[in-house]
């Protein structure tokens, strides 16, 4: 169904996006505005006012905040709620695998750097949203996750996205009564256009492409359908599980994977 079928379906809701400016958040933060949302656009590259823009709203709005850090979560939250008066729902879409290597081949210091990208971002956007969710009386947290948590050649991701699906499980059951829902969905491989950050920006050696394309023939084939998925194919079932036809979906982590669960 196109986006016109759903265009009201978040009125009168405000939405954080992170990690608008390109991918998957992007397609998700001007989807949200398209049906009726107010939405501030967050990523830590300068172009998401750029982006923003796209939407052609008053009802869109851009923030520049580096989610690694909470003081960064802790600003985007508090500018969504007094620009647009309040925040019904946050998607986390921060994180990527920065490297594809065996796990043997990773050094300390990308260890970290991995889990700082991909789990970080969210623990702090979970925990800055709470009390603008608690002022408003409930909300929804929408997790983007992975079904890389099982997979080769990057390891310390596959942790980090299987602490966003514990994250997501523990912290709907402690929310529950607090009428706030906490999901998630897990992508599986996901056609893009180029990144205008890239993945990795001390590039690729020989040798790392070679594990990326050991990475993509993997993933390709642990999927029931042998492809990858569009960027529309992941961004509505994180709408889906964002809007109010998710109601009763709370703790779940939706694999979006072609059959693959990850």
């Amino acid at each position: 169904m196109s986006a016109a079928h759903f265009a009201n379906r978040f009125a009168a809701k405000v939405l954080v996006v992170t990690g608008a400016a390109q991918g998957i958040g992007r397609s998700v933060a001007l989807r949200a505005v398209q049906e009726g949302g107010r939405v501030l656009f967050v990523d830590r590259a300068d172009f998401v006012g750029d982006v923003a823009a796209e939407a052609d709203s008053s009802n869109a709005a851009a923030f520049t905040a580096d989610l690694e850090t909470f003081d960064g979560a802790a600003a985007a939250m508090e500018f969504a709620a007094e620009r647009f008066g309040g925040i019904d729902i946050l998607i986390n879409n921060i994180g990527g695998a920065i490297r594809m290597r065996p796990y043997a081949d990773f050094e300390p210091a990308q260890i970290d750097a991995e889990i700082r990208r991909s789990l970080m971002p969210t623990l702090y956007g979970c925990h800055a949203v709470l009390p603008h969710l608690f002022a408003g009386g409930g909300g929804t947290i929408v997790n983007v996750s992975s079904n890389a948590t099982r997979g080769i050649h990057r390891v310390p991701y596959s942790a980090a996205k299987g602490g966003v699906n514990a994250l997501t499980q523990a912290l709907a059951m402690e929310l529950a009564e607090r009428n706030i829902r906490v999901v998630a969905t897990a992508p599986g491989g996901t056609q893009a256009p180029p990144r205008r950050v890239p993945r990795n920006a001390a590039g690729d050696s020989e040798q790392e492409e070679a594990w990326m394309a050991d990475v993509v023939q993997q993933v390709k084939q642990s999927s029931f359908m042998k492809r990858y998925g569009t960027i529309e194919e992941q961004a509505a079932p994180i709408l889906f599980l964002a809007s109010d036809e998710a109601s009763y979906i709370t703790g779940s982590v939706l694999a979006v994977a072609g059959g693959d669960l990850g």
